[in-house]
C-alpha cells in the first residue's frame, strides 16, 4: 500500500517505522533538521518490541511531491491539522483514505471542512513514544494500538482491507463500528491527566498518589462526560473507571506530549484537549468549573508560545 506519515513525531515516526518495515510504500513528510538527518541517516526506530532502521527511507517536506496515495495517517498536532487539511485535499486521488491519529474529539470535522467526507476515517491511536534525537523515534511504553471505523459505523472493504496492512505490520488493530466512542473514550483518558500534569509540573504516577489531584483529574472526567453524554457519545461512568485503571498504571515518570510541549514553552494541544470542553459547556449550558480552571491557568503560557511561533 503506498501511505503517506503526515508528521514524523513520536506517533507518525512509530506507525510509519512499522509500516515500512512490513513492505509498504511508506512516504514520510518531516521538516528542518529532522527531514534531514533521516534523509542522510534513514530512520531510527528505538522500542521494547524491537528496534529498526528504516534506511534509506521515503522523505520529504510536501506532500505534493507523493503520487498515487492510497492512505493518508495524520498524526501533526491538532492545531496544525486545518493548514495540513488544505495541503492533503490538493494531493489526493478518487481512492486515498485519510485517517488522523491526532488526540481530540473534532479532527474529522476540520478534516470534513476541507477534504470531501467520502475520503475520511475516523481514527486514533494509543501509543507512548516521542522523538528522542533528530532522525530518532523512541517507543517508551503501551502497546502502540490503532483504532479507525467509517464515520456511518459500517464495516467498509477499505476499512478490512486497512485493518489487515495494519495488522500485517504488527501494529495491534481494532476496526471499530462505533469510532466515537472509542474517540471520546482517548479524549477523556488524555484530557483529564495532560494540562493537569501541565499545572503541577510532575508525573502521572504522582498525580494520581496525591488524594486532592485525584479528586481534581476526576472531577474534569464528570465533565468531559456529561459533555459527551450531552453530544449522544455512548460513554458511561464506567468508562471514567475504566479509563482512572489505566492511568493508575502508567509506568513511573510518564507524561504527556502536551504537558511536555507547555514545560517546554511550545505550542500545545491545550485548545483541542481542555479547550475544547469549556468551549463545548458554553454551547450547552453545562458546567464545567474543573476545566474552566485547569484551561485558564495555562491559557497565559499557551498564548505566549503562539507570540513565539
Amino acid at each position: 500500500m503506498n501511505i503517506v506519515i503526515y508528521g514524523t513525531g513520536g506517533v507518525g515516526g512509530y506507525f510509519g517505522a512499522r509500516l515500512a518495515q512490513a513492505g509498504n510504500n511508506v512516504t514520510f513528510i518531516a521538516r528542518g533538521k529532522h527531514l534531514a538527518t533521516i534523509q542522510k541517516n534513514g530512520l531510527k526506530l528505538i522500542s521494547p518490541k524491537g528496534d529498526c532502521l528504516i534506511y534509506p527511507a521515503n522523505v520529504t517536506d510536501s506532500i505534493a511531491q507523493i503520487n498515487n496515495i492510497d492512505l493518508v495517517l495524520v498524526c501533526v498536532k491538532t492545531w496544525q491539522l486545518k493548514d495540513v487539511a488544505k495541503k492533503i485535499n490538493e494531493n489526493i486521488n478518487e481512492k486515498t483514505v485519510v485517517i488522523s491519529l491526532l488526540n481530540g474529539v473534532e479532527n474529522q470535522d476540520i478534516l470534513i471542512s476541507e477534504i470531501n467526507k467520502k475520503h475520511i476515517i475516523g481514527g486514533l491511536c494509543k501509543v507512548i513514544s516521542k522523538v528522542k534525537d533528530f532522525g530518532i523515534i523512541h517507543h517508551i511504553s503501551y502497546e502502540p494500538t490503532i483504532i479507525f471505523g467509517e464515520l456511518n459505523q459500517k464495516k467498509s472493504q477499505r476499512a478490512v482491507k486497512i485493518e489487515q496492512v495494519l495488522k500485517n505490520a504488527g501494529i495491534n488493530t481494532i476496526l471499530s463500528d462505533d469510532i466515537q466512542k472509542e474517540i471520546w473514550t482517548k479524549f477523556l483518558y488524555i484530557t483529564t491527566v495532560s494540562a493537569i500534569g501541565a499545572l503541577t509540573r510532575t508525573y502521572v504516577d504522582e498525580m494520581v498518589a496525591l488524594p486532592e489531584i485525584k479528586k481534581i483529574m476526576y472531577k474534569t472526567a464528570e465533565e468531559i462526560l456529561a459533555i459527551a453524554n450531552a453530544k449522544d457519545i455512548n460513554i458511561n461512568k464506567e468508562t471514567i473507571e475504566t479509563q482512572f485503571k489505566i492511568i493508575e498504571n502508567q509506568p513511573p515518570k510518564t507524561t504527556s506530549s502536551l504537558q511536555r510541549d507547555i514545560m517546554d514553552g511550545k505550542p500545545s494541544e491545550l485548545e483541542s484537549q481542555n479547550g475544547t470542553i469549556v468551549r463545548l459547556g458554553k454551547e450547552l449550558g453545562i458546567p464545567t468549573q474543573t476545566n474552566d480552571f485547569i484551561y485558564f491557568c495555562l491559557l497565559t503560557q499557551e498564548k505566549k508560545a503562539r507570540q513565539l511561533c
